[in-house]
Order: structure tokens, then sequence, then C-alpha cells
């Protein structure tokens, strides 16, 4: 009964976290769900978990969908999360952890060190949506951990902090979902999980309305901080998970 508590805990902070980003409940969530339970059974735990918290935001930020945003990130993770499920069967989750939680570390570095420069966008082609949506596919069906590359995409734009929010919250509902049904067809969202998610998802529900109270105060300079803030933070859990 006392893992029950600390995953509550676990998913109240984390649905808190991606309340005031916009992302980050599975890469808080997981490092800290596998020092108590199996990682095939935390994967699906935080993607059924993040469905609910990404059916809040997106209903929030309703106002400022723009599809054509939104459809080359889902379209192109669809293929992504096929191979991601393949990978959660066959490899071991590890290497891919250490080598995301390297590159994003690294990625926000580079963006910290160009001082001044942190809100800078640049010149994004069409392309680049469409690789991250692909490889979010791939690493949230795999390690439940999809939101950097997408964030980094979105980050790089010269969108406003509620179009990059919703673009997220819808993109991680709509990827969710065809996660959250493939790890079923596959047989990883068992009863134990469900469970889990009963007693857990009212408190992430608690703590994604504390995180959207908290967002609504931030301009979008410090939004783009806390977000590469928490990306730091993700990919130092997702080294230290890994190892």
């Amino acid at each position: 009964m006392e893992h029950y508590v600390w995953i509550c805990l676990i998913f109240f902070f984390a649905a808190f976290t991606q309340g005031v980003s916009g992302f980050g409940s599975s890469l808080v969530a997981m490092p800290l769900l596998t020092l108590i339970i199996p990682v095939k059974t935390a994967v699906p735990l935080c993607m059924v978990n993040g469905l609910f918290i990404t059916i809040y935001l997106s209903f929030k930020l309703k106002e400022h969908f723009d599809w054509s945003k939104i459809l080359p990130l889902f379209l192109a993770s669809l293929p992504g999360v096929l191979i991601g499920v393949y990978i959660l069967k066959k490899a071991a989750p590890d290497i891919m952890k250490m080598v995301l939680g390297c590159l994003i570390i690294a990625y926000c570095l580079f963006r910290f060190l160009r001082r001044g420069r942190l809100g800078q966008t640049m010149r994004i082609k069409a392309v680049w949506g469409w690789l991250a949506g692909f490889v979010s596919g791939v690493i949230s069906a795999s390690i439940s951990a999809g939101g950097p590359p997408v964030v980094i995409y979105t980050t790089m734009t010269n969108w406003h902090k509620e179009a990059i929010t919703s673009t997220l919250s819808v993109f991680f509902f709509l990827s969710g979902v065809v996660v959250v049904v493939s790890h079923a067809l596959s047989g990883f969202t068992t009863v134990e999980v469900l469970r889990m998610d009963i007693i857990s998802a009212p408190v992430a529900l608690l703590g994604v309305v504390g995180g959207s109270a908290c967002y609504a105060r931030i301009d979008r300079g410090t939004y783009l901080r806390v977000m590469y803030g928490l990306l730091v933070v993700s990919g130092l859990f997702l080294i230290y998970s890994a190892v």
C-alpha cells in the first residue's frame, strides 16, 4: 500500500510541472516511478495518467488551437509509435535514456550559453516539425518521455507561449491516445496499471490545476527559461534512471 502513496505524490509533482510548462509529467515521473515499480509498468501508467493531464490543459487552452501546427506533429508521430512499441518489447531502454538525456542537456546548455538569446527564434522549416513528431512518437511509446523533441522544436519558433502550450497539450493528448491503445493491444496495460491509475489520476488532476494557476502569471521569457530548466532536469533524470 505504501507504494501507492509514493505513486500519488510523484504524479502530483509531475502534473504540477506539466501545468506550469505544458510538458514534463512523464519526464519527471518516469525516473522516480522506476525506483518502486518495473519500467514496463511505469511506461503505460505514465501514458494513461498523461491523458487526464493533457485533456485538462487542452480544454483550458482550446481558443489557441491551430491545427496547422498540431497535425504535422501528430501524423508524423504515428509510425514512430509503432517503432517505439517494438523497442519497448525487444530492447533495453537504458541506452535510449542515456543518449536522450545527454543530447537534451547539451542542447539546453548551448541555448543557455548564448547570453541574451534564450528567447531568440530561428527560421524553422516544416520538415523539422515532422521529424520532431516522429522522434517523439518513438520515445513516447518506448520510454514514455517523448516531450523533448517537440518542446525543442516549438521553443525555436516565434509562437507565443499560449500557442506553444496548446500545441503541446493537444499533440500529447492525441499521440498519447495512440500510445495507450498500442500498449493495451501489446499487453502492457495490465489490471495493476489500471488500478494504479484509478488511485493516482485524481491527485494528478489536482497537481495540473495548481500548475496551471502558476502558468497564467508568467511571461514568455520566463516561460522559456522554465522550459529549458525543466529540460535540463529531465535530461539528468533520464541519465540517472539509465545508470
